[in-house]
């Protein structure tokens, strides 16, 4: 049976066709992990049982971890809309509940520049169930943060502007009360670069079981099928410690690291189409030295799934496996001299930079075949 018919959480629940569309459909490439298998069992088994449902859920660990395409991966499981928010440092309470603008008349539209007149123009037409974030950077191709502060900008334009006519106002949600309101699968990118603690005071209240939200025209409360899932790296630059009272309304947390090793030449097989397993081995066992690596010496960069990604398909188009190492892993996460020799001498007392020139050797040999 599929996954998403054995674990859908309201069997009865119509989904409109923009919603089904939201669903995330599980590539070929993707390989159920075990957080994915446990994250799932704990949320069905709890779904029912009140107080302690679980619904809010928090990934923790480095880029490359897999972290969004697990939040991905549970929007296919459960059969609930996917969408995201990715946090900035200075998102403001707007940022969370959403922005009321006011809709002038077409005559005064045409007075305005092309930029705002097209920005304003492609938020009037919405329908309303799209959140002001997704409307511009749908139409303008603009960051969530780009977006934040054009809305800000407009507002704060024509709040100056003396114009003698009635206008009416119009409230915008925020991508987080869409998916609080419609009952979505909500992850929360990056919450520890926030800096404004009224923000995170504001997205602590999403985060009750039984919460709501005071919007400026109605008080609305979270729908039963809102699930939402924080993903957030470890340590890195700009970020603060998760806030405690958002861990602590978190009933859920896994630690991300790379998955095994077995795991990790799976995806890459699916991902690049290269199936050479003995190469994916070696190269595997290079990507978790070089993680290991890194946390031991304090070296910021990160090697992960998606350098595994990239460096399998260079070597699979028949690029140096030496070569491609370091464009592709090394000199992502350092390009520092004295960095990159600790990681050489890493791979090179663990035998694996030889390993690396045998699995260059026999290639050579199988292209004069």
């Amino acid at each position: 049976m599929n996954i998403i018919e054995e674990n859908l959480l309201s069997p009865g629940r119509q989904l409109t066709d923009v919603e089904r569309d939201l669903i995330w459909k599980k590539p070929l490439s993707h390989k159920a992990s075990e957080e994915e298998l446990r994250i799932c069992s704990e949320i069905r088994r709890n779904w029912h049982r009140g107080e302690m449902k679980i619904a809010n859920i928090l990934l923790e660990g480095d880029a490359g971890s897999g972290k969004t395409q697990l939040a991905k991966a549970l929007s296919a499981a459960f059969g609930l809309p996917y969408t995201k928010v990715t946090c900035f440092a200075d998102m403001d309470k707007s940022d969370i509940i959403g922005s009321i603008l006011p809709v002038i008349s077409p005559e005064r539209l045409e007075k305005m520049e092309p930029a705002e007149q097209t920005v304003l123009k492609a938020l009037y037409e919405s329908d309303g169930f799209q959140s002001t974030a997704e409307i511009l950077t749908g139409v303008l191709g603009m960051t969530e943060e780009q977006a934040a502060v054009k809305v800000k900008e407009l507002c704060s334009m024509l709040a100056r502007e003396k114009e003698d006519e009635a206008v009416s106002y119009r409230f915008y949600p925020s991508e987080i009360v869409r998916a609080y309101r419609h009952g979505y699968l909500l992850e929360i990118q990056e919450p520890t670069v926030i800096r404004d603690a009224a923000v995170l005071m504001a997205l602590n209240s999403a985060l009750e079981l039984d919460g709501s939200l005071n919007l400026p025209t109605e008080i609305i409360r979270r729908h039963p099928d809102f699930i939402a899932v924080i993903t957030t790296n470890r340590s890195y630059a700009g970020t603060r410690p998760l806030n405690e009272a958002l861990r602590d309304r978190v009933q859920h947390t896994e630690k991300m690291d790379l998955p095994g090793k077995n795991i990790m030449v799976d995806r890459a097989m699916a991902k690049t189409g290269y199936t050479d397993e003995e190469v994916l081995d070696v190269l595997a066992d290079v990507i978790i030295l070089l993680d290991q690596t890194a946390r031991a010496n304090a070296i910021k960069g990160v090697a992960g799934m998606r350098s595994l990604f990239y460096w399998a398909d260079a070597v699979a188009a028949g690029t140096s496996v030496h070569e491609s190492l370091y464009h592709k892993v090394i000199y992502k996460m350092t390009t520092d001299s004295e960095e990159i020799k600790i990681l050489e001498d890493a791979l090179r007392s663990r035998g694996l930079l030889a390993g690396l020139d045998k699995v260059e050797t026999e290639r050579k040999k199988k292209r004069k075949f």
